[in-house]
């Protein structure tokens, strides 16, 4: 498709999508479209140049950035008219930005990552030509506490060391290979890319426990008992605060502090695993109440409520829709 100035490609063969961008109206359009709705600025819209491509499954977008120098804001106005939540990432390729959110400052060089709220002011701003890659998906796919992952915003986290030199190159190669996300393994590639995400993030999350609050601890092996009993009917708040040598009612009040309760908690981390399943090619023969039921949902009526009522279509209208395009895309917030 080409629009003035602003070449949009889509290869028949090739799922992912390329816009090239040589004027600085076309490119400020582009990016709101592509990500968030942003209020986007430069001092060089004479010579200005773009490049954004992108590809995607499920909920989850990988797209790569290469332009030149430029501010982009994500302002308390445009925060009021979405209402979804996304979590972003940027993993600096080339150049240099400079990320500001939570009155946190982050400089970022190349082989650094650093996590941004889309629900929540920020500047990302570009002195010079650049390349990055940015990771986008719903808050819900982390399996760690709001407030707590809230801590990493605008942290510059290196790609050089520590879980960073295991995550950043696995993110750096499937960048460079956007196309597999189109592909029969792209809903798994995705969200692998956002479960090794959530281990970057609690490994940094570990390192900073002294200032992270004296529940911390207890948290995250409460979490982690979570995730690995999901499937037992009988995971309820009881069960989970007798685990732990603690009070339900002090159970209740940790996760109040993450403006959560325990049954939504655990609600919501099966619901994202059923949904995983169902999207994946791999279970496409599978029923959906055996699913649900591997997950602790054992009354299929009320799994296909609750499943609607959190995704917004059926457990068998998601299934359809994979079936005829095989990635979902997610929806401008």
């Amino acid at each position: 498709m080409l629009r003035g100035d602003l070449v949009t490609a889509t290869a028949t063969a090739d799922p992912t999508t390329t816009t090239v961008a040589r004027d600085f109206t076309d490119f400020r359009t582009v990016v709101s479209q592509s990500f968030v709705p942003l209020h986007v600025t430069s001092e060089h819209r004479d010579h200005f140049r773009g490049r954004i491509r992108s590809c995607g499954a499920d909920d989850v977008q990988l797209t790569e950035v290469t332009a030149s120098a430029h501010v982009v804001e994500r302002t308390p106005e445009l925060i009021a008219r979405a209402d979804r939540h996304y979590y972003k990432l940027s993993l600096i390729l080339s150049g240099t930005g400079l990320l500001v959110q939570d009155n946190r400052e982050a400089m970022l060089r190349p082989g650094d990552v650093a996590l941004y709220d889309t629900h929540r002011p920020y500047t990302l701003a570009f002195e010079e030509d650049f390349r990055t890659l940015v990771v986008m998906f719903p808050q819900r796919l982390i399996d760690l506490p709001r407030d707590l992952v809230g801590q990493l915003t605008a942290v510059p986290m290196s790609g050089k060391r520590g879980m960073g030199n295991v995550v950043v190159p696995f993110l750096a190669q499937l960048g460079s290979n956007l196309d597999q996300l189109g592909g029969p393994a792209g809903v798994r590639l995705a969200h692998t890319a956002v479960d090794l995400l959530a281990t970057l993030f609690a490994s940094e999350l570990d390192l900073a426990r002294s200032t992270a609050g004296p529940h911390h601890e207890l948290m995250r092996r409460v979490l982690a008992y979570i995730d690995t009993n999901l499937s037992s009917t009988d995971l309820g708040p009881a069960q989970i605060a007798a685990e732990h040598y603690i009070s339900t009612r002090h159970l209740h009040g940790l996760f109040h502090e993450q403006g959560t309760t325990v049954s939504s908690w655990i609600r919501t981390r099966r619901l994202e695993h059923c949904r995983r399943e169902l999207l994946d090619p791999v279970h496409t023969s599978r029923p959906v109440a055996a699913i649900a039921a591997k997950w602790g949902f054992v009354d299929a009526p009320h799994f296909s409520r609750v499943f609607k009522t959190e995704f917004g279509c059926s457990p068998s209208e998601l299934r359809r829709g994979l079936t005829v395009s095989d990635r979902l895309l997610p929806p401008s917030a």
